[in-house]
């Protein structure tokens, strides 16, 4: 397959929500009390609500920093790419990257809704919440028609108001809710506990809505020693989706749900094959602790129910049908540390043809998993000779791929004038 012939479905990207993102959302007679940008003493923005501060950490937007200025410190607008927060300009960028659609996970709000879920006032926390998901469903996703694949966040404080959200935002088009890897690390019950979970596992199962389980959250199930460097939760961030995986599938979600359905987001892929040998092993070997899958084995329900999302994975490629070439699904993760930002398409063809993909393998990963999985049409809107690598490429030629620090990105910003 030639590099501009392909066509790239990302299932995983960020958002840096925009300044004025509640403004058209919150019923008026709130307004007052929503979520609000300000500036802190350092110059930096900050989201603030009911004591909750979130600040958004250079990680979050280093694309087109020069990696030496990459780090966990705050940054703010002025310091970003503009295709980071304003939807044009980032746009303009996937084009120029070759990506048909993107599914863009929250930042200030937390890839669980955490932002929300710890604030006190729980009654206005899901007020925002939903008016967090409106403003990206109806705002974020349809300036662009066919470019984007909604995202919801969910209350996951409570069962019933999660299960109603999840209906009231597939009835606006959005099949995708993102959720805590490892909820119990909030203090709230497992996915063991299928009577807490049961009403949003229905509503997702009947609603043919994704979940979602973004590594990052589960950090907490990682304990190491007070000397590792935080290398350590980067790199083996992945493995929590193994946990994940095991709470779902061994607790029971999978078997009693059999429509639920989970995106493994910035998983990787390379846990997988010895997860799932690792299961049926244990499974055949050790019936005396009583499971049963019926006429399955445990690596057959977590194909059914999973779609793995990576970004770079050249060995774990070679595995793809141990994996189940119908189970991976491509990832850009514009505009982390980790995104492969502006030129995919080589870099990902590189190691698909390093694997040996055919040309029918890399639809299934480029795009065809990800929008069989989610439900998603991608040539409804745009036709697939207008969806190509080459054809995107040719709507933003001019793209500046400039690396610059965060003080020239500054300065541009300032002379431009605020956004």
């Amino acid at each position: 397959m030639n590099v501009e012939d392909m066509v790239l479905i990302s299932i995983d990207d960020h958002v840096i929500e925009p300044r004025d993102m509640f403004d058209r959302h919150v019923p008026a007679q709130y307004r007052d009390q929503a979520p609000k940008l300000v500036m802190d003493t350092d110059g930096m923005e900050q989201w603030t609500f009911q004591g909750q501060v979130s600040k958004s950490t250079g990680l979050n937007a280093v694309v087109s920093w020069p990696k030496e200025e990459w780090g966990f410190d705050p940054t703010t607008f002025a310091e970003m790419r503009p295709g980071a927060y304003d939807i044009h300009e980032r746009v303009r960028d996937m084009n120029f990257n070759g990506i048909l659609a993107s599914m863009c996970f929250p930042s200030f709000a937390g890839f669980s809704g955490r932002f929300f879920s710890e604030s006190p006032d729980k009654d206005l926390a899901l007020i925002m919440l939903q008016a967090y998901n409106d403003w990206h469903i109806d705002e974020w996703c349809t300036e662009y028609p066919g470019r984007f694949l909604p995202l919801a966040l969910g209350p996951v404080w409570d069962p019933d108001a999660l299960a109603a959200e999840v209906r009231r935002v597939a009835r606006k088009g959005c099949r995708a809710v993102t959720m805590p890897e490892l909820p119990h690390i909030e203090g709230y019950p497992s996915y063991h506990d299928l009577d807490y979970w049961g009403p949003f596992f229905q509503a997702v199962s009947e609603e043919g809505v994704v979940v979602c389980l973004h590594i990052g959250q589960g950090f907490g199930a990682i304990k190491t020693s007070p000397l590792a460097p935080v290398d350590n939760l980067i790199i083996l961030s992945t493995q929590v989706s193994a946990i994940a995986a095991q709470d779902l599938l061994w607790g029971g979600a999978f078997f009693n749900y059999p429509d639920l359905k989970v995106a493994w987001s910035e998983g990787g892929i390379g846990w997988i094959p010895f997860y799932l040998n690792r299961c049926d092993r244990h499974y055949l070997n050790q019936r005396w602790l009583g499971h049963d899958f019926g006429d399955k084995l445990p690596s057959d329900i977590f194909r059914e129910h999973s779609l793995a999302c990576y970004i770079s994975d050249p060995a774990a490629l070679k595995l793809r049908n141990e994996i189940g070439i119908d189970t991976i699904a491509w990832e850009c993760d514009y505009p982390h540390s980790d995104s492969v930002w502006p030129g995919a398409p080589e870099f990902l063809m590189g190691e698909l043809e390093s694997a040996g993909c055919t040309d029918e393998e890399i639809d299934k990963i480029t795009w065809r998993n990800s929008a069989r999985f989610i439900g998603h049409d991608p040539f409804a809107i745009i036709p697939r000779e207008q969806a190509t690598v080459g054809a995107l490429r040719a709507l933003s030629p001019d793209v500046d791929t400039t690396v610059r620090s965060r003080a020239e990105w500054r300065a541009r910003y300032e002379t431009a004038g605020s956004r």
